[in-house]
């Protein structure tokens, strides 16, 4: 990340941030010749617009920038500039921290499997007053989170998420276990069915750390289903093009974890991460079967591409156990989030209004939004099931992110704070600093809360 910013030097372009209204009075303090220049590329600072200003002998002068609100500016600012030196010496209220970090996302390239571009990218002096560390640790959570995603499953079963994890562990000396085989079976139930028919055994990552002393206790919860055939109940081909995100939970659980403990946030913090895949073969859970929980909670199958509450279902009850002042899951819900608000704005569940409102309103602070969506109780008729406790899908296509987070409500303890984040964890296209492929979505803001919550 470095390799994007410079010390300072007398060398750098100053950029100059500017309102519709601020240029006028700024353009006075130019030079003729810079005052024809704005004049004849009308240049009005509106926002997110740029101007090169060239000195009489071609040089670059400086760089105006029409100011707007948006976190992700400095990524399109980046994204504009030729190659060189730069610096701000107004940042004219914007977060310099968070103005640097998206500035370093723009330069981000998925190159594990081909060569990214040499192409030479500005470079921005970072001021000697900027926390960079808090940078350089959200840069390496976002950066993490989207290669995880953005990695194929044949690479990323199981076992590697595991390996990772136990990776991130070890760097930061957190406790690292993982559960398997006839110990899942009998105790993880409803992860190992869903698992069961994959070639890579499913697992469940259970990572450990905590400050010397803790203010709060946080289980994480990360839903790791490396890829979705969507089982006997089998996705078209066009639905399985996206399936390597499905442990986009995972990435983000693994991300927001690295996040605290890098920055030694005082937090008793725990990571539970059930990972699968979601297979076929001959021993594959079937419609109509009933499996029994961690829980003890018995589950008709209604559909086996409803996978995910599965095997979130065992992690949280587990998360509940230890009594947290917090449990927060993350994952790659219902595609009935994405059809209420779209691919950029997770879907945010909660039974608790302190810790809903408070990522929310971190959300609009840093530009990482989310939208809060109700716990609508009388829609758990939708899971009524004759044969079982519950089916795991309703019985009605409307309204399926609520009955999801219903379902894995019934898993978590009463009076035990939760929020449940349903989220794409993929950009459709390229907008600068966020390229197609894997997101992190809602990590700022959780983290952000988090700071405040933890203290």
């Amino acid at each position: 990340m470095l390799s994007m910013f410079s010390n300072p030097s007398s060398d750098a372009i100053n950029i100059t941030f500017c309102t519709p209204e601020s240029l006028s009075d700024f353009k006075r303090t130019l030079p003729d010749f810079s005052q024809n220049w704005i004049a004849t590329f009308n240049f009005e600072a509106k926002p997110e617009t740029v101007i090169i200003l060239p000195d009489e002998t071609g040089a670059i002068q400086q760089v105006l920038w029409g100011l707007s609100d948006s976190a992700w500016q400095m990524a399109v600012l980046a994204s504009k500039l030729p190659a060189g030196v730069y610096h701000i010496d107004d940042w004219q209220g914007m977060n310099p921290e968070l103005g640097i970090l998206t500035w370093a996302l723009s330069h981000y390239q998925f190159n594990r499997y081909k060569k990214g571009s040499d192409q030479a990218c500005p470079k921005l002096v970072v001021p000697h007053t900027l926390n960079i560390k808090w940078v350089e640790t959200a840069y390496k959570a976002i950066t993490l989170v989207r290669d995880l995603i953005n990695t194929p499953a044949e690479d990323l079963m199981p076992r590697d998420l595991a390996a990772i994890s136990q990776d991130l562990a070890k760097q930061f000396k957190a406790d690292f276990s993982v559960v398997c085989g006839d110990s899942l079976q009998r105790e993880y139930p409803s992860i190992y069915r869903v698992g069961r028919a994959a070639t890579a055994e499913p697992l469940l990552i259970d990572l450990k750390w905590s400050h010397p002393n803790p203010q709060k206790k946080l289980v994480l919860v990360g839903k790791g289903v490396c890829f979705d055939s969507g089982g006997l109940d089998i996705k078209p081909s066009s639905g399985m093009l996206t399936m390597k995100k499905d442990m986009g939970g995972a990435a983000h659980v693994l991300g927001l974890a690295r996040m605290i403990m890098a920055m030694n946030l005082p937090i008793d913090l725990r990571l539970l991460i059930p990972a699968v895949e979601n297979a076929i073969s001959g021993n594959a859970m079937r419609p109509m079967d009933v499996i029994k929980t961690r829980k003890g909670t018995t589950v008709e199958i209604g559909n086996t591409d409803a996978e995910g509450r599965l095997v979130l279902s065992d992690a949280l009850y587990e998360a509940s156990q230890s009594d947290p002042d917090l449990i927060i899951d993350f994952a790659t819900l219902t595609g009935a989030a994405r059809i209420a608000l779209g691919t950029e704005l997770p879907a945010l569940f909660s039974n608790c209004n302190e810790s809903a409102e408070g990522i929310l309103a971190q959300g609009r602070d840093c530009d990482d939004q989310l939208w809060r969506m109700p716990l609508y109780q009388p829609y758990k008729k939708h899971l009524k099931s004759l044969v079982a406790d519950l089916n795991n899908v309703g019985k009605s296509s409307y309204g399926g992110a609520i009955t999801a987070a219903l379902f894995l409500e019934q898993f978590v303890e009463k009076n035990c704070p939760w929020v449940h984040i349903d989220l794409m964890a993929w950009n459709v296209a390229s907008l600068p600093g966020r390229p197609e492929g894997g997101e992190a979505m809602g990590l700022l803001a959780v983290y952000h809360y988090l700071t405040q919550w933890a203290n």
